[in-house]
Protein backbone atom coordinates (compact mmCIF):
# COMPACT_ATOMS: atom_id res chain seq x y z
CA UNK A 1 0.00 0.00 0.00
CA UNK A 2 1.43 3.55 -0.97
CA UNK A 3 1.93 5.68 1.57
CA UNK A 4 -0.94 8.73 1.64
CA UNK A 5 1.60 11.45 1.59
CA UNK A 6 3.46 10.24 -1.37
CA UNK A 7 2.65 10.82 -5.31
CA UNK A 8 4.08 9.72 -8.20
CA UNK A 9 5.38 13.01 -10.49
CA UNK A 10 6.34 11.97 -13.81
CA UNK A 11 8.22 14.35 -15.95
CA UNK A 12 11.14 14.53 -18.78
CA UNK A 13 14.41 16.97 -18.13
CA UNK A 14 12.78 19.49 -20.23
CA UNK A 15 9.68 19.17 -18.36
CA UNK A 16 10.83 18.89 -15.11
CA UNK A 17 10.84 22.26 -14.26
CA UNK A 18 7.14 22.42 -15.01
CA UNK A 19 5.96 20.32 -11.89
CA UNK A 20 8.15 21.48 -9.54
CA UNK A 21 5.48 23.30 -7.47
CA UNK A 22 4.32 19.34 -7.10
CA UNK A 23 7.53 18.32 -5.86
CA UNK A 24 8.44 18.28 -2.06
CA UNK A 25 10.41 16.37 -0.13
CA UNK A 26 12.27 15.77 3.03
CA UNK A 27 14.74 12.93 1.85
CA UNK A 28 15.25 12.52 -2.21
CA UNK A 29 16.56 9.40 -3.54
CA UNK A 30 18.41 9.27 -6.95
CA UNK A 31 18.97 6.11 -8.94
CA UNK A 32 18.87 6.72 -12.24
CA UNK A 33 21.48 5.44 -15.00
CA UNK A 34 21.41 4.14 -18.22
CA UNK A 35 23.77 1.93 -20.59
CA UNK A 36 25.79 2.21 -23.76
CA UNK A 37 23.64 0.19 -25.36
CA UNK A 38 20.72 2.46 -24.60
CA UNK A 39 22.90 5.45 -25.09
CA UNK A 40 25.98 5.11 -27.19
CA UNK A 41 25.64 8.84 -27.52
CA UNK A 42 28.13 10.59 -25.40
CA UNK A 43 26.66 13.61 -24.66
CA UNK A 44 23.03 11.86 -24.17
CA UNK A 45 24.72 9.07 -21.39
CA UNK A 46 25.91 12.14 -19.42
CA UNK A 47 22.28 13.82 -19.65
CA UNK A 48 21.10 10.86 -17.88
CA UNK A 49 23.35 9.45 -15.97
CA UNK A 50 25.16 13.13 -14.56
CA UNK A 51 22.07 15.86 -15.61
CA UNK A 52 18.70 14.41 -14.63
CA UNK A 53 19.98 13.43 -11.09
CA UNK A 54 21.60 16.79 -10.52
CA UNK A 55 18.42 18.55 -11.32
CA UNK A 56 16.43 16.24 -9.29
CA UNK A 57 18.70 16.95 -6.39
CA UNK A 58 18.38 20.72 -6.87
CA UNK A 59 14.55 20.75 -7.36
CA UNK A 60 14.34 18.59 -4.20
CA UNK A 61 16.39 20.59 -2.48
CA UNK A 62 14.31 23.85 -3.57
CA UNK A 63 11.29 22.04 -2.59
CA UNK A 64 12.37 21.53 1.18
CA UNK A 65 14.41 18.45 1.00
CA UNK A 66 17.27 18.03 3.98
CA UNK A 67 18.90 14.83 2.79
CA UNK A 68 19.98 13.09 -0.67
CA UNK A 69 20.99 9.39 -1.44
CA UNK A 70 22.86 8.74 -4.43
CA UNK A 71 23.61 5.50 -5.96
CA UNK A 72 26.79 6.47 -8.09
CA UNK A 73 29.69 3.72 -8.84
CA UNK A 74 32.82 2.26 -7.34
CA UNK A 75 35.91 4.75 -7.94
CA UNK A 76 33.76 7.68 -9.18
CA UNK A 77 36.12 10.82 -9.57
CA UNK A 78 35.66 13.57 -11.51
CA UNK A 79 39.69 14.04 -12.92
CA UNK A 80 39.12 10.51 -14.41
CA UNK A 81 40.06 10.04 -17.91
CA UNK A 82 37.43 6.84 -17.67
CA UNK A 83 34.31 8.70 -19.44
CA UNK A 84 32.19 6.40 -17.15
CA UNK A 85 33.96 7.33 -14.13
CA UNK A 86 34.79 10.46 -14.74
CA UNK A 87 30.66 10.66 -15.10
CA UNK A 88 29.72 9.41 -11.92
CA UNK A 89 32.62 11.75 -10.10
CA UNK A 90 31.16 14.47 -11.52
CA UNK A 91 27.60 13.78 -10.83
CA UNK A 92 28.93 13.41 -7.08
CA UNK A 93 30.65 16.60 -6.71
CA UNK A 94 27.62 18.42 -8.78
CA UNK A 95 25.11 17.01 -5.66
CA UNK A 96 27.31 17.64 -2.97
CA UNK A 97 27.93 21.00 -4.40
CA UNK A 98 23.98 21.95 -3.51
CA UNK A 99 24.59 21.74 0.14
CA UNK A 100 21.95 19.61 1.71
CA UNK A 101 21.84 19.23 5.58
CA UNK A 102 23.16 15.82 4.51
CA UNK A 103 24.36 13.66 1.94
CA UNK A 104 24.83 10.13 1.27
CA UNK A 105 26.60 8.39 -1.73
CA UNK A 106 26.67 5.09 -2.82
CA UNK A 107 29.24 3.42 -4.51
CA UNK A 108 28.58 -0.40 -5.80
CA UNK A 109 30.52 -1.78 -8.10
CA UNK A 110 28.56 -4.97 -10.48
CA UNK A 111 24.74 -4.45 -9.94
CA UNK A 112 23.33 -7.57 -10.38
CA UNK A 113 19.58 -8.71 -10.12
CA UNK A 114 16.94 -9.12 -12.62
CA UNK A 115 16.00 -6.63 -15.48
CA UNK A 116 13.52 -5.91 -17.49
CA UNK A 117 15.95 -4.59 -20.35
CA UNK A 118 18.34 -6.75 -22.54
CA UNK A 119 22.22 -5.56 -21.36
CA UNK A 120 24.83 -5.49 -24.69
CA UNK A 121 26.41 -8.88 -24.47
CA UNK A 122 29.74 -7.79 -22.87
CA UNK A 123 27.72 -6.46 -19.96
CA UNK A 124 26.01 -9.68 -19.75
CA UNK A 125 28.39 -11.56 -19.69
CA UNK A 126 30.00 -9.77 -16.79
CA UNK A 127 26.39 -9.97 -15.03
CA UNK A 128 26.60 -13.55 -15.28
CA UNK A 129 30.26 -14.39 -14.09
CA UNK A 130 30.39 -11.29 -11.92
CA UNK A 131 28.88 -13.86 -8.64
CA UNK A 132 31.83 -16.16 -9.05
CA UNK A 133 34.55 -13.29 -9.64
CA UNK A 134 33.38 -12.03 -6.65
CA UNK A 135 35.41 -13.95 -3.84
CA UNK A 136 38.78 -13.36 -5.52
CA UNK A 137 37.68 -9.66 -5.15
CA UNK A 138 37.85 -9.07 -1.79
CA UNK A 139 41.15 -6.59 -2.18
CA UNK A 140 40.86 -2.80 -1.34
CA UNK A 141 37.71 -3.77 1.50
CA UNK A 142 35.65 -5.55 -0.99
CA UNK A 143 34.87 -2.73 -2.83
CA UNK A 144 35.11 -4.60 -6.28
CA UNK A 145 32.41 -7.48 -4.75
CA UNK A 146 28.62 -7.62 -6.51
CA UNK A 147 25.89 -6.73 -4.83
CA UNK A 148 22.11 -6.68 -5.68
CA UNK A 149 20.14 -3.93 -6.45
CA UNK A 150 17.25 -4.33 -3.94
CA UNK A 151 20.24 -4.26 -1.20
CA UNK A 152 21.45 -1.23 -2.62
CA UNK A 153 17.74 -0.39 -2.06
CA UNK A 154 17.49 -1.48 1.17
CA UNK A 155 20.92 0.01 2.72
CA UNK A 156 19.68 3.20 1.30
CA UNK A 157 16.86 2.93 3.33
CA UNK A 158 18.83 2.32 6.62
CA UNK A 159 21.18 5.12 6.17
CA UNK A 160 17.87 7.15 5.95
CA UNK A 161 17.36 6.53 9.42
CA UNK A 162 20.51 7.32 10.98
CA UNK A 163 21.28 10.58 9.66
CA UNK A 164 24.67 12.37 11.48
CA UNK A 165 27.14 13.42 9.30
CA UNK A 166 27.35 16.16 6.30
CA UNK A 167 28.43 13.61 4.24
CA UNK A 168 28.57 9.77 4.01
CA UNK A 169 30.28 7.69 0.88
CA UNK A 170 29.33 4.36 1.06
CA UNK A 171 31.45 1.49 -0.37
CA UNK A 172 30.25 -2.32 -0.74
CA UNK A 173 31.30 -3.02 2.97
CA UNK A 174 29.66 -0.21 4.43
CA UNK A 175 26.95 -1.22 2.70
CA UNK A 176 26.64 -4.73 4.02
CA UNK A 177 27.42 -3.17 7.10
CA UNK A 178 24.03 -1.64 6.81
CA UNK A 179 22.51 -4.70 5.86
CA UNK A 180 23.60 -6.35 9.09
CA UNK A 181 22.61 -3.87 11.15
Amino acid sequence: MAHPKLREVIAGYNSLGDVKPEIAADEVFLALGTTRKNSPNEAEYYQVDHDYPVLAARIAKEGGAKSVFLVSAVDADPNSKLFYVRTKGETERDVIALNFDHTHIFRPSMITGNRKERRSLLEDALMRFWPALSPLLSWKGGKYKAIAGEDIARAMMKSAKNQTEKLRIYQHREMQELLQA
